[in-house]
């Protein structure tokens, strides 16, 4: 429940947009978005457009939409450091007293908007999109998407919302906390919910994809769920170690068996079994290895303390924010 003492008037509000490969999309994107800015009334806005290392016309149609609009800013990587740095980039750079996580597709409708601006007024400081119904998507997709999320829960964070993606509204304390976590492998949806405060679900009915291709693959997306566990979670370590408890015990009791049989006098036929157990011990030995390697390669990017990306070019961005980042190229 919202602390009914830190409600508030909202009256600067920052869109952060990542971009990548948006040629198709950015025009409609564009047009949505200025047929759709007058419901905020008053209110000021900034919207940040983070061109992840696009290979097409992407920066080009940003540069042109923050030429023509002076509330627009871009902000150009250079090279493709992936979605979650994009918005931490829109993170560093907004100035609003809060900021909507939003894709450049708008399968998460603006319509959603203005509800998560009431919240905030209530006084909730994280107004996550929860998603009713996926339209335009195959079974197979909402199959693993379902899946995806309850995983994240299960496996990531207990509290993290089912789901729900990066679409949201957060207020200024929120991004300033996260703006200030130093790891540099970020799973923002489970860093969001970690911080706590008054959080809200805003259901809504997410649209199809008119534009473009995902930039969510299955591949993509395991990947996305393998390096959120590794990074936000103990757990593969935990199971590592249960499993590693039991191939003991078996291992205990097939001695035990051993034992008893030489007692009785008997002659133990045990080469498939031997050579079973030798694989199993063998591939269990290496699965963790190969997941206690996954953490030790995260401690090692954590060591090396590289900025999380480069921005090699900004548009409509002050020259004051600029030499705050210490990420943006001369």
């Amino acid at each position: 429940m919202p602390n009914q003492n830190h409600a508030r008037t909202l009256s600067f509000l920052s869109f952060v947009i990542p971009c990548y490969n948006e040629e198709a999309t950015l025009p409609f994107l564009r047009s949505q978005m200025e047929d759709w800015l007058p419901n905020l009334g008053d209110r000021r806005y900034e919207i940040l457009l983070v061109d992840d290392g696009s290979r097409d016309a992407t920066l080009a149609l940003c540069t042109k939409w923050a030429s023509d609009n002076p509330c627009v800013k871009v902000i150009s990587f250079s090279r493709n450091f992936g979605h979650q740095p994009a918005v931490q980039a829109g993170l560093a750079y907004a100035k609003g007293e809060a900021v909507v996580i939003l894709d450049a597709d708008l399968q998460d409708p603006l319509s959603a908007i203005p509800t998560m601006i009431d919240r905030y007024e209530e006084g909730f400081d994280v107004a996550y999109g929860m998603r009713l119904a996926r339209q335009g998507e195959t079974v197979f997709k909402k199959v693993t998407a379902w899946a995806f999320y309850r995983l994240m829960q299960r496996c990531v964070y207990k509290d993290l919302p089912k789901d729900t993606g990066d679409f949201r509204l957060v207020s200024r304390r929120v991004v300033d906390i996260v703006n200030a976590m130093p790891e540099g492998h970020r799973f923002l949806r489970g860093m969001f919910a970690w911080v706590g405060f008054a959080q809200v679900a805003v259901p809504y009915v997410r649209d199809e994809r008119r534009f473009g291709t995902t930039k969510y693959p299955l591949s993509k997306m395991a990947r996305f769920a393998w390096n959120a566990i590794t990074s936000f979670s103990a757990l593969p370590i935990r199971l590592v170690s249960l499993w590693g408890a039991g191939i003991g015990l078996v291992g205990f009791l097939i001695c035990v068996y051993a034992f008893v049989a030489w007692l009785s006098g008997e002659t133990v036929q045990g080469w498939t079994s031997l050579m079973g157990l030798i694989a199993l011990l063998g591939g269990s030995s290496i699965m963790a290895i190969g997941i206690v390697g996954e953490y030790v390669g995260n401690i090692f990017e954590e060591v090396k303390n590289r900025p999380k990306y480069i921005v090699a070019s900004t548009v409509n961005i002050d020259a004051t924010d600029k030499e705050q980042r210490p990420t943006e190229l001369s």
